[in-house]
């Protein structure tokens, strides 16, 4: 099973995108192991449209092509479920063992997901009640991944 980030914007290189980075390459290594075919990062253009409703529509529309056949969607929503790691390596595992191809995490722009987008997700993800910059969000859901296929593979970082 693929696990996938698809997320509005490319981040600039820096220490974001090198955190990104490690966490995504601990990630495929670990996850590789156990079932997992690779973790990746595919970063969407940012619309150009003036008008919010119109740029959130051409985003969704952007990262619904980015989403395989038979995916399980996630969206990061400030309004989503707050879950712990080892209830999201719990829930990876059972999709990977019921034949998931991937698990695409979504990341929305600047004005969020389009509502047609989120509604549709199968599940909706926060980390916690504060708003994070998209950046640092990439960051934390990379290594909660790295985390979770840690989990799953019986690695002690779990309990670092």
């Amino acid at each position: 099973m693929r696990l996938v980030v698809a997320a509005i914007g490319r981040l600039k290189d820096g220490p974001e995108r090198e955190l990104v980075e490690r966490y995504r390459k601990r990630a495929d290594q670990t996850g590789r192991r156990i079932g997992f075919r690779g973790a990746e990062v595919v970063e969407i253009r940012e619309s150009r449209a003036q008008e919010i409703g119109k740029r959130m529509a051409e985003e969704a529309e952007a990262i619904a092509a980015a989403i395989p056949e038979r995916a399980t969607t996630i969206a990061l929503d400030e309004h989503g479920e707050s879950i712990g790691s080892a209830k999201l390596a719990s829930r990876l595992g059972r999709w990977r063992d019921e034949g998931r191809p991937a698990v695409v995490f979504i990341v929305g722009g600047d004005d969020g997901l389009a509502p047609s987008l989120r509604d549709k997700a199968d599940m909706r993800l926060a980390f916690g009640a504060a708003t994070w910059p998209h950046p640092l969000v990439r960051a934390m859901l990379l290594e909660q991944l790295y985390r979770a296929v840690s989990i799953l593979a019986g690695h002690p970082y779990h309990r670092a």
